[in-house]
């Protein structure tokens, strides 16, 4: 379980081929976020285990089907990807419930500078529309936001100069792909309204 609330950004440093998917290595930036072997990793809102930890540099495996059903398997050498560790008790829980599960993905069909903020807007999957709410949370790339607005196509969200600076989404541009979480509130009230 995560809260949404990025603690640092990391480098792709190598991509690894295996069996059934690949290796993804990454550093972090001055080595401030570090993780044990064995430690849940929010990467982009992906809930990733750490397999090898060493001299700064974390190591996970990507199955296919992560690799399918994320922006993971669009990563290379260089990319700089979101870092949350898993909540533990105690910790503050500054953004929402995320599970680190991705729902879907979504398209940048705007992004409008509103002085020192952006304003994104994200084409959703028809899907995922009904989970989307006015003032609700959402989880993109791993990162909790608010819905400012919702539409026939998707929603809008205000990104603040604190997390353009120090998320990924200071590096957005139109079309890119990214990965959404849907509130888990949102998704446990939908079932219930179905009865099952």
């Amino acid at each position: 379980m995560f809260t949404g609330i990025v603690r640092g950004v990391g480098t792709v440093v190598a991509i690894e081929p295996r069996d059934s998917g690949r290796r993804l290595v990454v550093v972090t930036r001055g080595n401030q976020f570090r993780s044990t072997r064995g430690a849940s990793v929010s990467i982009n809102g992906v809930c990733l285990t750490v397999v090898h930890q060493r001299s700064g540099r974390q190591a996970f495996d990507l199955s296919e089907e992560t690799l399918r059903a994320t922006t993971l398997g669009g990563l290379t050498v260089g990319s700089a990807v979101n870092l949350e560790p898993a909540l533990r008790m105690g910790d503050e829980l500054g953004g929402h419930f995320v599970s680190g599960h991705v729902d879907g993905l979504g398209t940048l069909i705007r992004l409008d500078p509103r002085s020192e903020c952006m304003e994104l807007e994200i084409e959703v999957p028809p899907s995922l529309l009904r989970f989307m709410a006015f003032k609700g949370s959402i989880a993109v790339d791993g990162v909790s936001l608010t819905i400012n607005a919702v539409t026939r196509r998707g929603i809008s969200v205000m990104l603040i100069p604190y997390t353009r600076a120090r998320t990924i989404a200071g590096q957005y541009f139109m079309g890119q792909r990214v990965n959404l979480e849907v509130d888990l509130l949102a998704r446990y009230l939908d079932r219930l309204r179905e009865g099952g």
